[in-house]
């Protein structure tokens, strides 16, 4: 055999045994990937779905997932097809929910931060048939409010809430009824208005009739009448003073200091069969608090907030108290108070569990949940901070933005009551009006 024989021969195996290996190696990545689905290759993996309905109402702080959809933050991270999409009410959004969008629902929503508690545990769901929910992050702290009507203009109430009970008792005796306006039975405005008539001595059971209405109807509601006080996010306590329709009594900051709100709730369902696309969604939604939280983004904020396909209100209703800038209505006026709405800073958007502890510790309070609840049992299913975690890991927030516990410890309210998450029964028992045994 010649040299050039030789020579193409063992080219030609060469190329061959390369081919083969080649193959071979594919076959193991492929293999790999296959019993590894969770390990290294899904750093490489996009998410399982582009697509996501996520609900909101009408509110500032439904504001991050405005912009995570106007500034590409859901498209960046591999989700260009969710929708976000206008709910009536929060009955609304509960139903929907349970749905999903496989039954033409939505699979997640900007929503009150005891709801997907609520939803889970069946006390609010048709038949009281459960419908596992998740908490991926919080959306924001502070800025709810709590409005008086202008009957009651002359006592200019705040946060002591005495004068409004003596006001009330006098109305009662003249045999008329007294309404007090929140969103959702449980949810965090009703917890608000509960706390705050209860430590000024008003019983919200027995003194008033507490009634719901969805939060863009409150203003054309109190304009009519139909209550004496409210409780309501921004930009409807804003936009009462605005049209003259009532005041500020105070913003809730004041009840509790960076206190927690809203939430981004998804169906458990849908995180566990998606779970990479969970996460992409949560930087995204994560990306967009940042983003929100900004001083030099406050203007376009309001002017995203605005538009007709969210909130659809003048830029003026919202873009002071988004600054920290509130107008009571009464002649006081409060700039660059630290009791702004807070999207990112101070802790805001992780869902700490002893937050959550205290909704379904008042929600017992209240009778709206049964005293006997696992508390504990249901925080572990429904709080997922876990993948807050993660997702911030994974988008580089630095460590002084990530708590070092699940506990923002002892938390102090405005009439000195003390909630240790340690010893929530020690919290029950300090308070007076309430419809549970502690």
């Amino acid at each position: 055999m010649s040299k050039s024989s030789t020579d193409v021969i063992g080219k030609s195996t060469s190329r061959r045994a390369v081919l083969k290996a080649g193959a071979g190696a594919v076959a193991l990545m492929a293999a790999a990937r296959l019993n590894f689905p969770g390990g290294a290759f899904a750093q490489t993996a996009g998410p399982e779905t582009t697509k996501a309905r996520l609900g909101f109402i009408a509110l500032t702080d439904a504001a991050p997932l405005f912009v995570a959809k106007e500034k590409g933050f859901f498209a960046k991270h591999g989700m260009p097809d969710v929708t976000v999409e206008k709910q009536a009410s929060w009955g609304t959004t509960r139903d929907n929910l349970v749905l999903g969008s496989e039954g033409n629902g939505i699979d997640g929503a900007h929503i009150l931060t005891p709801m997907p508690y609520q939803i889970s545990a069946g006390t609010v769901t048709q038949n009281n048939v459960p419908t596992p929910m998740h908490i991926l992050a919080r959306l924001d702290l502070n800025c709810q409010g709590i409005s008086v009507a202008n009957e009651y203009a002359d006592l200019k109430v705040g946060l002591d809430a005495k004068p409004l009970a003596a006001a009330f008792e006098k109305k009662r005796a003249a045999g008329k009824s007294i309404k007090a306006a929140m969103t959702f039975p449980g949810g965090t405005h009703d917890l608000w208005i509960r706390y705050w008539m209860a430590a000024g001595g008003i019983d919200p059971d027995k003194d008033v009739e507490t009634i719901v209405v969805p939060p863009p109807q409150m203003v054309a509601n109190m304009k009519v009448g139909t209550m004496d006080c409210l409780c309501v996010g921004e930009p409807w306590n804003e936009q009462l003073i605005h049209q003259k329709a009532g005041y500020s009594a105070l913003t809730t900051g004041e009840i509790w200091k960076d206190h927690p709100e809203k939430v981004l709730g998804m169906r458990a369902a849908w995180v566990e069969k998606n779970p990479r696309a969970a996460k992409a969604l949560l930087m995204a939604v994560m990306e967009a608090l940042q983003w929100c939280d900004k001083d030099s983004n406050k203007d376009e904020l309001a002017a995203i907030s605005a538009k007709r396909q969210w909130m659809n209100v003048p830029v003026g209703d919202i873009d002071e108290r988004i600054k920290g800038n509130f107008d009571y209505g009464t002649g006081r006026v409060e700039r660059n108070s630290p009791l702004l709405m807070k999207f990112w800073r101070d802790h805001a958007s992780y869902p700490f569990q002893s937050h959550d502890l205290w909704f379904l510790t008042e929600n017992i309070r209240w009778g709206k949940m049964p005293a006997s609840t696992d508390t504990k049992a249901l925080i572990a299913k429904v709080n997922r901070e876990d993948l807050w975690r993660d997702a911030a890991k994974t988008l580089g927030v630095a460590a002084a933005d990530i708590p070092a516990s699940t506990s923002r410890g002892k938390e102090t309210f405005f009439d000195g009551k003390v909630f240790d998450p340690e010893n929530p029964a020690a919290y029950l028992k300090s308070l007076t009006i309430k419809r549970v045994d502690a």
